[in-house]
């Protein structure tokens, strides 16, 4: 008896979206900037980035990129170098030619061969950190069991 010309709404469970989810911003090779970038869509850095880079969107850092800062995303696939922290809600993609020197903090992390990461990372909430060798040296031995008199 009563219609809706409306369709029934079934992006109730979708995860939230950028604004512009096809539009990337792009900083060209040869282009450096300092200071913070907010992005309401997808960005690609091929040239140096010092500062803060925001973005609702996917972060690329292509293979002559760099980053120098901190990094905050929904999703990144790094080629290129970062040194700071990354802070990815979702996937974080480090392909074989990625250098990044800093923490992480990501949902998912994927790491190609020849990727280099030097740093801590944390996954959903647990901190992994990194061993101090001395502990290794000092850590106590199971018990062994007493050999025979010779």
């Amino acid at each position: 008896m009563f219609r809706s010309e409306k369709p029934a709404n079934t992006n109730m469970n979708k995860p939230m979206e950028p604004a512009n989810p096809g539009k990337i911003n792009s900083i060209m090779e040869g282009t450096s900037i300092e200071g913070e970038i907010r992005s309401d869509s997808n960005i690609r850095i091929d040239g140096r980035v010092k500062g803060t880079v925001n973005a609702k969107g996917r972060v690329i850092v292509g293979q002559s990129g760099v980053i120098e800062g901190e990094v905050i995303c929904q999703s990144s696939d790094i080629e290129g170098t970062v040194i700071g922290k990354i802070n990815c809600q979702d996937l974080l993609s480090l392909k074989a030619t990625a250098k990044l020197q800093g923490d992480i903090n990501t949902k998912k992390l994927a790491i190609e061969p020849g990727a280099v990461f030097t740093g801590n990372c944390s996954m959903a909430g647990g901190v992994v950190k990194e061993m101090d060798p001395t502990r290794l040296q000092t850590a106590p031995r199971a018990e062994q069991p007493a050999q025979a008199a010779r």
